[in-house]
């Protein structure tokens, strides 16, 4: 095995194996990867590779095409029948290119052509390493904390450390965030980590139902309470049995219901539409806002009994842009999720492309986690390649407008020609994607000579094999 610890170790939870039958390429890759902190594994042929994957299991693997007794191709089908998720790239020489879109139409993650460019590598290992620890954090999170719960990035591991210290006690916890910040996951989270786990968690959404409805909804009625009103209800409150309730939008709450809501909270007891007696409950509050509730008793438009009754304990959620660790987690689980539900059985999930990482990380994020959700869902959906760019993502129209100008201090001639280049680079993919990767009918449509077609693509490092159809 090989490791240089002198480099940081940004990838060091990382296996990599590198296989060809020349040992100078061997050791040259293994040291350029093995800077980037992952652990770095080497294999002469396929047949000893096989192995390896066997017998330890591997995270990435880097393969020639033309080796001894068990060549890339015949490796990267049976390493994807051992494991469909670990990425194989293909290494190949000048003359087996089409071998290589083969292989990509296999189940390759990526080809490079030797030889190769030092800082291509490590770009691309660092973007596959990323990628495959996003996905082994968000199941190892969801196989723990049972909800979507992706707490990476400090700020996150901060709420997520408060919250497993209060979720075994019954006090009501308040969240706070903006809209689209995860405020229903952290609820879930704190019941599944709750003593209640094995309890109902019943969700209603205060701004949605009118001060009727959602006393009904919530305390329930007996039959003939209202019009509809056909038969009896327990209400959510009774319903719960001892398990969570959460409660959204609390900010939404009439005065009136917020006193009806503050005596239920006290005494433990609700009395239904209709009916004329009190009932025990016995439920576990969490509520939820995006608005400043301490504000909003300050100035009349809350009650500061229920604020302080609501938020014994508040959990404050931080705005995804703030959170940026757990922007690339986030997407490559929206990503299996979208696959899941949007693309045949069988269908290749394709994989968030260089740039298309580096938008995610550059956008603002307005509408929190679940603009980042829709984003990806769209990409799937209209992604014809097995790389996703940064034209599917739906995020460049708001480039220059509102949070997403530029620096005030950035020169003109610098921020055209950002401009400039953004263009040319979604130009190209779109027209690439378009003729399915033939680079002379896309540079016909788009007017260009092939010549300065393939020259804007060298410039932004666009491959044509990337949106070549199986």
């Amino acid at each position: 095995m090989i490791r240089e610890n002198q480099f940081e170790a940004d990838l060091a939870d990382l296996r990599v194996l590198v296989v060809d039958d020349e040992e100078d390429i061997r050791l040259g890759l293994g040291k350029l990867v093995s800077r980037l902190g992952a652990d770095v594994f080497v294999a002469a042929d396929g047949k000893e590779a096989l192995k390896h994957v066997r017998d330890s299991g591997v995270d990435l693997v880097m393969t020639d095409l033309m080796m001894p007794r068990m060549g890339g191709q015949e490796l990267l089908v049976a390493v994807k029948e051992l494991s469909p998720e670990t990425p194989v790239v293909i290494l190949t020489g000048f003359g087996t290119i089409q071998a290589a879109v083969a292989s990509l139409q296999a189940g390759a993650a990526h080809f490079m052509i030797k030889p190769f460019d030092n800082e291509e590598v490590q770009l691309l290992i660092s973007r596959l390493g990323r990628q495959v620890l996003a996905r082994r954090a968000s199941s190892a999170r969801a196989s723990t904390d049972g909800p979507d719960l992706i707490a990476v990035d400090p700020v996150m591991q901060r709420v997520l450390k408060l919250i497993e210290s209060v979720a075994p006690s019954p006090v009501p916890v308040l969240i706070e965030g903006a809209s689209g910040t995860g405020k229903e996951v952290i609820a879930r989270t704190i019941h599944a980590m709750s003593a209640v786990a094995d309890k109902p968690f019943m969700a209603v959404n205060a701004a949605a139902l009118p001060d009727t409805l959602l006393e009904s909804e919530l305390f329930g009625h007996k039959r003939g309470a209202f019009t509809g009103a056909d038969r009896d209800r327990k209400g959510i409150f009774r319903e719960a049995e001892g398990g969570t309730v959460f409660l959204d939008e609390v900010a939404s709450m009439s005065p009136s219901f917020q006193g009806k809501l503050l005596r239920v909270l006290q005494e433990k007891r609700v009395r239904s539409l209709g009916s004329g007696r009190d009932e025990s409950v016995e439920f576990r509050l969490v509520a939820a806002t995006n608005r400043n509730l301490e504000a909003m008793f300050k100035n009349g438009g809350f009650r500061e009994d229920l604020f302080y009754r609501l938020g014994v304990v508040r959990v404050h959620l931080p705005p995804l842009k703030n959170r940026a660790g757990d922007i690339l987690p986030l997407a490559v689980r929206f990503l299996d999720s979208a696959a899941k539900t949007c693309l045949s059985p069988g269908a290749r999930t394709p994989e968030l492309s260089r740039a298309a990482v580096d938008a995610l990380h550059q956008h603002s994020w307005p509408g929190n986690v679940r603009e980042l959700e829709n984003a990806i869902h769209r990409a799937v959906i209209v992604c014809k390649s097995d790389s996703i760019e940064t034209h599917h993502l739906g995020l460049a129209e708001n480039t220059w407008g509102g949070e997403h100008e530029p620096d005030e201090g950035i020169a003109y001639n610098e921020g055209k020609q950002m401009a400039i280049d953004r263009f040319q680079r979604e130009f190209i993919q779109r027209a690439l994607e378009a003729a399915e990767g033939n680079v002379s009918r896309a540079s016909e449509r788009c007017g260009l000579t092939r010549a300065a077609f393939q020259r804007i693509m060298r410039q932004h490092g666009i491959e044509r094999e990337q949106f070549r159809k199986p």
